[in-house]
């Protein structure tokens, strides 16, 4: 079972394309700066998709 689920996740984005664009942007961005919202041990994932999905999932990134 993958942390967070598609449900949870789409509570906070109005539609699963808007997920994916937002997720994909973080995640390259996480990769590419190293820049993490939160301390590196209190992520459950360790890779960069995990993780922009985790900061969504956590509100830390505002959709509009």
């Amino acid at each position: 079972m993958n942390y967070p689920s598609i449900d949870k996740l789409l509570t906070k984005v109005p539609s699963k394309y808007m997920l994916v664009h937002i997720v994909s942007r973080r995640s390259k961005q996480i990769n590419k700066t190293g820049h993490l919202q939160k301390k590196t041990s209190e992520y459950k994932n360790e890779k960069g998709m995990g993780r922009a999905l985790e900061e969504v999932a956590e509100d830390l990134i505002h959709v509009v």
